[in-house]
């Protein structure tokens, strides 16, 4: 079968196409023919999930059929950039009727991080204030949709006037056109002079002090990427101390496979009736043909997408 590995060289990745054995599943696994797969920019970062010098199957996320049962399944998927690929049985998610290939693949990673940021760790209220910096992502636009089902405000920022606008649809109450460290005046302005109860970091360091300045009395703050590469940062102590604020980071990468499982349970629980339910429907920007995965991955590394780019197999 044709799969797509990812390989890391002189600080950037590149996809490379190759012949590989169909996998055989083993006990508690899924063979699913694999219809679409979402791609997570995570992945294509030197230093994160990808090693320099590594070649491993690309792709984390998929939505397809269970060889054998025909079940429509989503889910986290190590090697989904190819025609068949393996996937946890604990992981698997049903796939609403309603949704597209497409759209399915699309929810499994970025909902379940989101799930995390918001519920597990976040603890968001309805009624209570986000703040999402860079929320065009694919992890930005799903926080919106599902903070927005479960009642609360979202503020979001992006250097994209034009995203912004995009996102305003889906309920985003305020959006600051802006990639840089500015914007702590219009979230308190926003709130009234209280700040951001949550803040989702999908930028990385170069925001993270203003972040903390926006933040409310007992605030939440979660970090996720780092899409500008910058991985350290000045923390305000004082700040920190004073409004009891609470720093978490949110990543897959040295969880367990119970943990894992555990938080596929908490998305089931919690956010799949809001799928099947009809109230979130995941944006997707733009759909590649599987052939063309290299050029999905430039695409998404252009930072022209709001919301998820995903592959047709």
């Amino acid at each position: 079968m044709k799969a797509w590995f990812v390989i890391a060289e002189e600080g950037r990745t590149r996809l490379e196409a190759r012949e590989v054995p169909q996998p055989q599943p083993g006990p508690g696994q899924l063979l699913v023919k694999v219809r679409a797969a979402g791609l997570n920019r995570g992945e294509f970062i030197v230093g994160g999930l990808t090693k320099a010098g590594a070649a491993k199957p690309g792709g984390q996320e998929a939505a397809g059929e269970v060889v054998g049962t025909g079940e429509r399944v989503m889910g986290r998927c190590p090697g989904a950039f190819a025609e068949y690929a393996l996937m946890d049985a604990r992981e698997a998610i049903p796939v609403p009727a309603h949704l597209s290939w497409e759209e399915a693949a699309s929810i499994p990673l970025t909902f379940t991080v989101v799930h995390d940021m918001l519920v597990e760790q976040g603890h968001l209220k309805a009624g209570e204030w986000l703040l999402v910096t860079g929320i065009a992502s694919g992890v930005g636009v799903a926080a919106l949709q599902a903070a927005r089902a479960m009642g609360a405000r979202v503020i979001g920022t992006s250097g994209s006037s034009e995203k912004l606008s995009r996102l305003g649809a889906l309920g985003l109450d305020l959006g600051i056109q802006t990639r840089k460290g500015d914007f702590c005046e219009a979230v308190l302005k926003a709130t009234e002079g209280k700040g951001a109860n949550l803040a989702l970091n999908t930028v990385g360091g170069s925001v993270f002090p203003e972040i903390v300045r926006s933040l409310a009395f007992e605030g939440r703050l979660a970090i996720v990427g780092y899409v500008d590469g910058v991985l350290r940062s000045e923390i305000d102590l004082d700040a920190v101390h004073a409004k009891r604020l609470r720093i978490f980071g949110v990543s897959n990468k040295l969880r367990s496979p119970e943990q894992r499982a555990t938080s596929v349970a908490g998305f089931k629980r919690d956010f799949l009736p809001l799928f099947e339910g009809r109230r979130i429907r995941p944006l997707v920007d733009k759909v590649f043909a599987f052939g063309d995965t290299p050029s999905a991955k430039a695409y998404m590394e252009s930072d022209a997408h709001a919301g998820k780019v995903v592959v047709h197999i």
